[in-house]
């Protein structure tokens, strides 16, 4: 029972904006579990949910999802001062980095995985990806334009 409603919790924080354990008592309630405001309070310590700002409103969110969050934060902060500039030339994708940084670069981009790239190779400061089509070469430029662009957040 309790692992069933921990996982139901979870869905309800990632899908909903959460912010009181009444709503979230409420969320419980209408799909098939009754639990009381003190089991919800300790099922919240347990699963080390925290409040953050979601939407103008202080919400329930995972502890795993701050963290991405902040890992996110932080990728971008050093695609912003390493990538200098991205551009594309058929199915090919090239970004130019700061010396020494291409291959971390590319490790990045690798495990995000942009769709339509089959590829990447890198060098010291050079990295090609290599796209399935044009239309996919000039999709991934532009999204990691963006990605890479400063951040003023």
């Amino acid at each position: 029972m309790k692992k069933e409603r921990h996982a139901l919790i979870m869905k309800a924080v990632a899908e909903e904006n959460i912010a009181t354990q009444e709503q979230l008592r409420q969320y419980l309630l209408t799909h098939g579990t009754n639990a009381t405001q003190a089991t919800v309070s300790r099922d919240i310590k347990d699963l080390r949910l925290t409040k953050t700002k979601r939407q103008g409103q202080n919400c329930y969110q995972a502890a795993e999802e701050l963290i991405g969050d902040a890992n996110r934060r932080r990728q971008r902060a050093m695609f912003a001062s390493v990538v200098q500039t991205v551009d594309s030339a058929g199915h090919t994708v090239c970004l130019l980095c700061s010396a020494g940084m291409a291959q971390g670069v590319a490790a990045a981009l690798d495990a995000m995985r942009p769709e339509g790239v089959i590829g990447s190779l890198a060098g010291d400061d050079t990295i090609f990806l290599l796209c399935r089509s044009e239309a996919f070469a000039l999709q991934v430029q532009e999204e990691i334009q963006q990605y890479a662009a400063k951040l003023d957040d």
